[in-house]
Protein backbone atom coordinates (compact mmCIF):
# COMPACT_ATOMS: atom_id res chain seq x y z
CA UNK A 1 0.00 0.00 0.00
CA UNK A 2 1.62 3.57 -0.80
CA UNK A 3 1.70 6.58 1.94
CA UNK A 4 -0.95 8.72 1.60
CA UNK A 5 -0.41 12.29 0.66
CA UNK A 6 0.21 14.57 4.01
CA UNK A 7 -2.67 16.84 5.02
CA UNK A 8 -1.86 20.20 6.12
CA UNK A 9 -3.32 19.14 9.59
CA UNK A 10 -0.92 16.16 9.73
CA UNK A 11 1.76 16.04 12.50
CA UNK A 12 5.30 16.56 11.14
CA UNK A 13 7.83 14.47 12.28
CA UNK A 14 9.63 16.25 14.67
CA UNK A 15 6.32 16.97 16.31
CA UNK A 16 4.89 12.88 16.24
CA UNK A 17 8.18 12.41 18.36
CA UNK A 18 7.18 14.30 20.91
CA UNK A 19 3.94 12.33 21.45
CA UNK A 20 5.02 8.85 20.15
CA UNK A 21 6.24 7.69 23.72
CA UNK A 22 3.39 8.46 25.25
CA UNK A 23 1.74 6.37 22.59
CA UNK A 24 3.38 3.42 22.06
CA UNK A 25 3.20 3.00 26.28
CA UNK A 26 -0.63 3.52 26.01
CA UNK A 27 -0.54 0.09 23.44
CA UNK A 28 2.11 -1.28 25.49
CA UNK A 29 0.49 -1.62 28.68
CA UNK A 30 -2.83 -2.81 26.84
CA UNK A 31 -2.46 -4.67 23.93
CA UNK A 32 -3.10 -8.20 26.09
CA UNK A 33 -1.43 -9.85 23.45
CA UNK A 34 -3.32 -8.79 20.47
CA UNK A 35 -1.54 -7.70 17.58
CA UNK A 36 -2.92 -4.09 17.00
CA UNK A 37 -2.85 -2.99 12.98
CA UNK A 38 -3.64 0.47 13.39
CA UNK A 39 -1.23 3.18 13.25
CA UNK A 40 -1.71 5.61 15.93
CA UNK A 41 0.02 8.27 14.02
CA UNK A 42 -2.55 8.33 11.52
CA UNK A 43 -5.18 8.10 14.26
CA UNK A 44 -3.69 11.36 15.31
CA UNK A 45 -3.69 13.02 12.53
CA UNK A 46 -7.44 11.66 11.24
CA UNK A 47 -8.36 13.72 15.15
CA UNK A 48 -6.48 16.89 14.17
CA UNK A 49 -7.88 16.60 10.48
CA UNK A 50 -10.78 16.99 11.85
CA UNK A 51 -10.39 19.37 14.87
CA UNK A 52 -8.91 21.84 12.16
CA UNK A 53 -11.22 21.19 9.33
CA UNK A 54 -14.15 20.80 11.61
CA UNK A 55 -15.75 18.23 9.52
CA UNK A 56 -17.84 15.03 11.12
CA UNK A 57 -16.24 11.85 12.02
CA UNK A 58 -17.98 10.23 9.15
CA UNK A 59 -16.45 12.59 6.15
CA UNK A 60 -13.49 11.70 7.27
CA UNK A 61 -11.42 11.09 4.07
CA UNK A 62 -10.68 7.47 2.53
CA UNK A 63 -6.76 7.51 3.22
CA UNK A 64 -7.90 7.75 6.83
CA UNK A 65 -8.66 4.57 9.01
CA UNK A 66 -12.26 4.31 8.91
CA UNK A 67 -14.13 7.00 11.05
CA UNK A 68 -15.40 4.11 13.81
CA UNK A 69 -11.81 3.22 14.27
CA UNK A 70 -10.88 6.70 14.69
CA UNK A 71 -13.76 7.99 16.82
CA UNK A 72 -12.95 5.42 19.26
CA UNK A 73 -9.56 5.53 19.67
CA UNK A 74 -10.78 9.26 20.42
CA UNK A 75 -12.75 8.63 22.92
CA UNK A 76 -11.02 5.98 24.82
CA UNK A 77 -7.96 8.67 24.99
CA UNK A 78 -11.00 10.81 26.51
CA UNK A 79 -11.74 8.11 29.42
CA UNK A 80 -8.81 7.59 30.47
CA UNK A 81 -7.45 10.98 30.42
CA UNK A 82 -4.67 9.76 27.72
CA UNK A 83 -5.28 13.22 25.74
CA UNK A 84 -5.06 15.05 28.94
CA UNK A 85 -1.74 13.04 29.76
CA UNK A 86 -0.45 14.09 26.30
CA UNK A 87 -1.52 17.85 26.46
CA UNK A 88 0.26 18.24 30.17
CA UNK A 89 3.39 17.10 28.82
CA UNK A 90 3.80 18.90 26.31
CA UNK A 91 2.62 21.99 28.33
CA UNK A 92 5.16 21.39 30.82
CA UNK A 93 7.93 21.19 28.02
CA UNK A 94 6.97 24.06 26.64
CA UNK A 95 7.06 26.36 29.90
CA UNK A 96 10.79 24.19 30.27
CA UNK A 97 11.69 25.42 26.94
CA UNK A 98 10.67 29.01 27.41
CA UNK A 99 12.74 29.09 30.62
CA UNK A 100 9.87 28.68 33.00
CA UNK A 101 9.34 26.67 35.97
CA UNK A 102 6.75 23.49 35.62
CA UNK A 103 5.21 25.11 38.74
CA UNK A 104 3.61 28.09 37.77
CA UNK A 105 2.99 30.53 40.50
CA UNK A 106 -0.18 33.03 38.58
CA UNK A 107 -2.74 31.95 36.39
CA UNK A 108 -5.14 33.98 33.82
CA UNK A 109 -8.60 33.12 34.31
CA UNK A 110 -11.67 33.57 31.63
CA UNK A 111 -14.99 32.53 29.59
CA UNK A 112 -15.84 32.22 26.60
CA UNK A 113 -19.36 30.78 25.34
CA UNK A 114 -20.05 28.70 22.16
CA UNK A 115 -23.32 27.44 20.67
CA UNK A 116 -23.97 24.05 21.03
CA UNK A 117 -25.29 21.70 18.03
CA UNK A 118 -28.03 19.32 17.69
CA UNK A 119 -25.60 17.00 19.09
CA UNK A 120 -25.05 18.29 22.76
CA UNK A 121 -28.09 17.24 25.10
CA UNK A 122 -30.61 20.08 26.14
CA UNK A 123 -29.71 19.03 29.37
CA UNK A 124 -25.50 20.00 29.14
CA UNK A 125 -27.00 23.45 27.34
CA UNK A 126 -27.77 27.02 28.37
CA UNK A 127 -28.10 30.50 27.91
CA UNK A 128 -25.79 33.22 28.53
CA UNK A 129 -28.00 36.34 28.42
CA UNK A 130 -24.78 38.51 28.40
CA UNK A 131 -23.27 37.10 24.94
CA UNK A 132 -27.08 36.24 24.01
CA UNK A 133 -25.34 32.80 23.05
CA UNK A 134 -27.46 29.15 23.67
CA UNK A 135 -24.83 26.60 24.30
CA UNK A 136 -21.80 26.08 26.28
CA UNK A 137 -19.07 27.63 28.36
CA UNK A 138 -15.51 27.33 28.58
CA UNK A 139 -14.02 28.33 31.83
CA UNK A 140 -10.22 28.30 31.37
CA UNK A 141 -7.63 29.15 33.32
CA UNK A 142 -3.96 29.82 31.66
CA UNK A 143 -0.33 30.20 33.10
CA UNK A 144 0.96 33.46 31.45
CA UNK A 145 2.26 32.13 28.49
CA UNK A 146 -0.97 31.29 27.64
CA UNK A 147 -1.20 27.32 28.41
CA UNK A 148 -4.19 26.09 29.88
CA UNK A 149 -3.71 24.91 33.02
CA UNK A 150 -7.82 24.25 33.79
CA UNK A 151 -10.25 23.35 31.71
CA UNK A 152 -14.16 23.01 32.46
CA UNK A 153 -16.64 22.83 29.74
CA UNK A 154 -20.39 23.94 31.63
CA UNK A 155 -23.72 25.10 30.24
CA UNK A 156 -23.82 28.58 28.91
CA UNK A 157 -25.90 30.07 31.36
CA UNK A 158 -23.60 29.20 33.88
CA UNK A 159 -22.23 32.71 35.53
CA UNK A 160 -18.70 33.60 34.64
CA UNK A 161 -18.33 34.49 38.79
CA UNK A 162 -19.38 30.83 39.56
CA UNK A 163 -16.97 29.36 37.16
CA UNK A 164 -14.57 31.04 38.55
CA UNK A 165 -15.26 29.93 41.93
CA UNK A 166 -15.03 26.45 40.13
CA UNK A 167 -11.41 27.44 38.17
CA UNK A 168 -10.23 28.82 41.51
CA UNK A 169 -11.39 25.55 43.48
CA UNK A 170 -9.15 23.47 40.82
CA UNK A 171 -6.39 25.85 40.59
CA UNK A 172 -5.80 25.55 44.88
CA UNK A 173 -6.53 21.40 44.39
CA UNK A 174 -4.14 20.73 41.41
CA UNK A 175 -1.69 23.92 41.22
CA UNK A 176 -1.34 24.82 45.00
CA UNK A 177 2.00 26.64 43.77
CA UNK A 178 -0.50 29.49 42.06
CA UNK A 179 -1.26 32.47 44.51
CA UNK A 180 -2.14 35.05 41.78
CA UNK A 181 -4.34 35.32 38.54
CA UNK A 182 -5.75 38.12 36.88
CA UNK A 183 -9.14 38.13 35.72
CA UNK A 184 -12.00 40.86 33.67
CA UNK A 185 -14.45 42.66 34.94
CA UNK A 186 -16.98 39.68 34.59
CA UNK A 187 -15.92 38.25 37.73
CA UNK A 188 -17.68 39.72 40.92
CA UNK A 189 -15.84 40.47 44.27
CA UNK A 190 -16.94 37.11 45.38
CA UNK A 191 -14.87 35.37 43.43
CA UNK A 192 -12.29 37.71 44.79
CA UNK A 193 -13.02 36.69 48.56
CA UNK A 194 -13.46 33.28 47.26
CA UNK A 195 -9.94 32.98 45.69
CA UNK A 196 -8.04 35.14 48.81
CA UNK A 197 -10.35 31.89 51.36
CA UNK A 198 -7.98 29.90 49.08
CA UNK A 199 -4.80 31.28 49.14
CA UNK A 200 -4.96 33.05 45.81
CA UNK A 201 -4.81 36.68 44.96
CA UNK A 202 -7.41 37.89 42.53
CA UNK A 203 -7.02 40.71 40.42
CA UNK A 204 -9.26 42.25 38.21
CA UNK A 205 -8.30 43.97 35.34
CA UNK A 206 -10.76 46.46 34.64
CA UNK A 207 -11.06 48.19 31.11
CA UNK A 208 -9.80 52.10 31.03
CA UNK A 209 -13.51 53.95 30.56
CA UNK A 210 -11.93 56.37 28.42
CA UNK A 211 -10.85 53.34 26.07
CA UNK A 212 -12.47 53.25 22.67
CA UNK A 213 -12.50 50.45 20.99
CA UNK A 214 -10.46 47.43 21.49
CA UNK A 215 -7.37 47.59 23.37
CA UNK A 216 -4.73 45.06 24.18
CA UNK A 217 -5.37 44.32 28.47
CA UNK A 218 -1.70 44.35 30.04
CA UNK A 219 -1.36 40.59 31.03
CA UNK A 220 -4.74 39.47 30.29
CA UNK A 221 -4.01 39.33 26.52
CA UNK A 222 -2.49 35.92 27.05
CA UNK A 223 -5.44 34.39 27.76
CA UNK A 224 -7.79 36.19 24.63
CA UNK A 225 -4.70 34.72 22.86
CA UNK A 226 -5.66 31.09 23.79
CA UNK A 227 -8.83 31.45 22.49
CA UNK A 228 -7.89 32.75 19.74
CA UNK A 229 -5.27 29.95 18.87
CA UNK A 230 -8.45 27.93 19.51
CA UNK A 231 -10.53 29.48 17.36
CA UNK A 232 -8.36 28.23 14.45
CA UNK A 233 -9.63 25.03 14.66
CA UNK A 234 -13.53 24.96 13.11
CA UNK A 235 -14.33 22.39 15.29
CA UNK A 236 -14.11 24.21 18.16
CA UNK A 237 -16.50 27.13 16.25
CA UNK A 238 -19.43 25.63 17.93
CA UNK A 239 -19.69 22.76 20.48
CA UNK A 240 -20.21 19.54 18.37
CA UNK A 241 -19.96 17.03 21.25
CA UNK A 242 -22.10 14.93 22.68
CA UNK A 243 -21.02 15.50 26.32
CA UNK A 244 -18.65 18.19 27.73
CA UNK A 245 -15.68 16.06 28.89
CA UNK A 246 -15.53 14.81 24.82
CA UNK A 247 -15.56 19.10 24.47
CA UNK A 248 -12.34 19.05 26.53
CA UNK A 249 -10.75 16.25 24.86
CA UNK A 250 -11.14 18.02 21.98
CA UNK A 251 -9.93 21.67 22.96
CA UNK A 252 -6.72 19.23 24.91
CA UNK A 253 -6.03 17.75 20.83
CA UNK A 254 -5.99 21.58 19.26
CA UNK A 255 -3.72 22.46 22.28
CA UNK A 256 -1.47 19.58 21.67
CA UNK A 257 -1.34 20.68 17.91
CA UNK A 258 -0.23 24.06 18.94
CA UNK A 259 1.65 23.42 21.41
CA UNK A 260 3.81 20.87 19.37
CA UNK A 261 4.45 23.63 16.32
CA UNK A 262 5.54 26.22 19.30
CA UNK A 263 8.08 23.13 20.72
CA UNK A 264 9.39 22.46 17.00
CA UNK A 265 9.20 26.06 15.88
CA UNK A 266 12.52 27.04 13.99
CA UNK A 267 14.31 29.68 16.53
CA UNK A 268 13.32 32.93 13.88
CA UNK A 269 9.88 32.03 14.71
CA UNK A 270 9.87 31.18 18.37
CA UNK A 271 8.26 34.19 19.86
CA UNK A 272 5.61 34.15 16.99
CA UNK A 273 2.90 32.82 19.54
CA UNK A 274 4.21 34.63 22.60
CA UNK A 275 3.82 38.25 21.61
CA UNK A 276 1.11 40.58 21.18
CA UNK A 277 1.17 42.53 17.78
CA UNK A 278 1.88 46.08 18.15
CA UNK A 279 -1.61 48.53 17.72
CA UNK A 280 -2.09 50.08 14.78
CA UNK A 281 -1.54 53.82 15.00
CA UNK A 282 -4.90 55.71 15.66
Amino acid sequence: MTERRRYPSDLKDDQWELIEPMLTEWRRTRAEGRMPTTELREVVDAILYVTRTGVAWRYLPHDFPPHTTVYGYFKEWERDGTAEQIHDTLRDQLRAKKGRRILPSAAIIDAQSVKASANAPAESQGYDGGKRVKGRKRHIATDTLGLILVLIVTAAGVQDSAGGRQILDTLAAQWPSVTKTWADAGYNNGVVRHGTALGIDVEVVSRDKEQKGFVVQPIRWRVEQTFGIMSRYRRLHRDYEELPDRSRSMIHWAMVNSMATRLTASPDKVGQYLRPRPLAAA
